[in-house]
């Protein structure tokens, strides 16, 4: 029986990667649940390359991301699957930078076929990393795609916001509805950064989850 897998997508610097390694590690350490992490193959694929890929070369990273979640899905010795990104992530890209909308069939296939999308908001900041981040505004419209693709498609996803262990708990709540048993510490603690904002327009300047946080430091 294949395992739960659950994917983090989203832009350049929303934290996927650190998300990922947090989640394993607590998931592992505080519950001794047996997790496999998937790494993003094209952040692999750059660092190796030392450069970004070409429009051809797109497909194939798309495919084989997909391949190593459904590898570790496969494996009889994990609780749960947590992947650093999907195909869906590559077939944006794809969009963004060459135009070409041709990966957003498989990959919304393959997104389908996962058990939790969690979406990473844009209020951690942007950081360069020195070799392929482009900037902010890469990192809104990457956002403003993935949205638009999967409620178009239909597809449900939570987005997780928060610094530090906020941002970790927004996570394991769903995580815990998916296993069935508890795994946050503490319930939401609305206007506290750890409610779980579920609009589908929070990436919209207009979002009132957007509103209300440019209040808080007003607070007090």
């Amino acid at each position: 029986m294949a395992s739960p897998v659950v994917t983090l997508i989203g832009g350049e610097s929303t934290g996927k990667s650190t998300l990922t390694r947090t989640l394993a590690g607590h998931l592992s350490a505080r519950h001794g649940l047996r997790c496999r992490q998937v790494d993003e193959h094209l952040r692999q694929w750059c660092q190796q390359a030392g450069r970004a890929p070409l429009a051809h070369e797109q497909a194939a990273l798309a495919t084989r991301q997909a391949e190593l979640i459904a590898e570790a899905a496969a494996a009889d010795d994990a609780d749960i699957v947590i992947a650093d990104t999907s195909a869906m992530v590559v077939a944006a890209y794809s969009a963004l930078y060459f135009d070409d909308d041709a990966l957003w069939a498989d990959a919304l296939a393959w997104q389908r076929g996962y058990d939790l999308t969690l979406l990473m908001g844009l209020d951690v900041p942007w950081v360069p990393d020195g070799l392929f981040r482009d900037s902010p505004e890469i990192r809104q419209r990457t956002d403003a795609l993935l949205r638009q693709a999967l409620q178009t498609a239909g597809l449900p996803f939570l987005t997780i916001y928060g610094q530090g262990q906020d941002r970790l708990q927004q996570a394991l709540r769903p995580l815990g509805r998916l296993l069935g048993r508890p795994l946050a510490d503490d319930p939401p603690a609305w206007g506290l950064g750890r409610a779980s904002w579920h609009c589908e327009r929070c990436s919209d300047p207009g979002c009132e989850h957007q509103l209300f946080t440019r209040l808080l430091p007003r607070a007090g």
